[in-house]
């Protein structure tokens, strides 16, 4: 039976190559914009500050983020662009791409469509874009973008995530993945399960388990080389709903034990975000507050295994840029 995987040397080399930008004290920079809703996302910075959302003032907006002062160079590996941010200029006609580049940064790519709803389930969804996206690739690639990234969403409830919504969602995964090595560009896996619900933190992990299962299945049966992907999973916690609150080390714990029981060694490394809350509730803050020490926990554990983590903290202070702050490394290994 011939090798059916890509040629290992060139992903590994892309894997390589983004290796050294997401080192210690650097994160991922998102100006991806929410896909096909870019309007509504850059509305809801724009508008507050009364600015017209038109495709100039998005420009101009990103245009701020990017030539910030060098300060950001020690804090930022890499900037995942939108489908129109990356053939968009600066005032004085330098691609945004070779700007970012030009400062030691990645540039990564977006390119999934969005959700849609999957017939025959209960309000579940799949994400779309498989169709073209080879020759999207191929022309990110030449357009500058070494890594791209594609999100699946599955909600927990009585009745979800169905078999069929688990299946789904892990194919089209693969799909995505096995067609960026072909064109030469490293995919970031997101298999995301909302935390929207009162499931408790067990129901969570048991369900993020199961995920995680089906894809790494889908990935080998697509023969998606794993050593030239990245993951970026769910922490595991309980719904925003749930009237149990669990501590820190419970979550840590928990998204520690579905990591160890389903992701292959053989994966270099895995995004973990932990997002503030920008509502002033109190018992938001309190959610945050424990999922900010749970992901300091999980890094201490995950030195056990023998891969490296990307473990990301959102910095909402700003109005203007969500910057993802890493952590420490662990054992001599990149971790972001």
């Amino acid at each position: 039976m011939p090798n059916p995987y890509p040629k290992p040397n060139h992903n590994l080399i892309v894997t390589l190559t983004l290796k050294p930008h997401f080192e210690p004290q650097k994160g991922l920079q998102t100006c991806e914009d929410q896909c096909v809703i870019v309007e509504c996302s850059m509305a809801k910075r724009l508008n507050p500050i009364g600015v017209e959302n038109t495709e100039e003032n998005r420009r101009r907006y990103r245009q701020l983020l990017f030539t910030a002062d060098q300060r950001i160079d020690s804090c930022i590996g890499g900037v995942i662009f939108f489908h129109e941010t990356l053939y968009q200029n600066t005032d004085d006609g330098v691609n945004f791409a070779k700007l970012i580049k030009d400062r030691g940064i990645v540039v990564g790519i977006k390119v999934d469509k969005g959700v849609v709803p999957l017939a025959g389930t209960n309000g579940e969804t799949t994400t779309q874009g498989l169709d073209g996206l080879s020759e999207r690739c191929a022309q990110y690639k030449k357009d500058g973008a070494d890594f791209a990234k594609w999100r699946s969403v599955l909600k927990i409830s009585e009745t979800t995530p169905s078999e069929l919504a688990i299946f789904e969602n892990a194919n089209v995964l693969a799909r995505y993945a096995s067609i960026c090595q072909q064109n030469g560009i490293v995919p970031i896996v997101e298999p995301e399960i909302l935390p929207d619900g009162d499931h408790d933190l067990k129901r969570c992990q048991y369900v993020t388990e199961k995920v995680l299962a089906a894809v790494y299945k889908a990935l080998s049966d697509h023969h998606v080389y794993l050593e030239g992907t990245l993951l970026k999973p769910n922490m595991v916690t309980a719904g925003h709903s749930c009237p149990t609150k669990y501590s820190s080390e419970e979550i840590a714990m928990a998204t520690v034990t579905a990591l160890r029981r389903t992701v292959p060694p053989a994966v270099p490394g895995k995004i973990l975000v932990c997002v503030y809350n920008r509502k002033n509730s109190r018992s938001g803050m309190v959610s945050v507050c424990n999922n900010r020490a749970a992901s300091d926990l999980i890094e201490q554990h995950i030195q056990k295994l023998n891969h490296y983590v990307i473990m990301d903290k959102l910095l909402a202070e700003t109005r203007f840029c969500e910057c993802i702050k890493s952590v420490r490394s662990a054992s001599g290994i990149w971790m972001s």
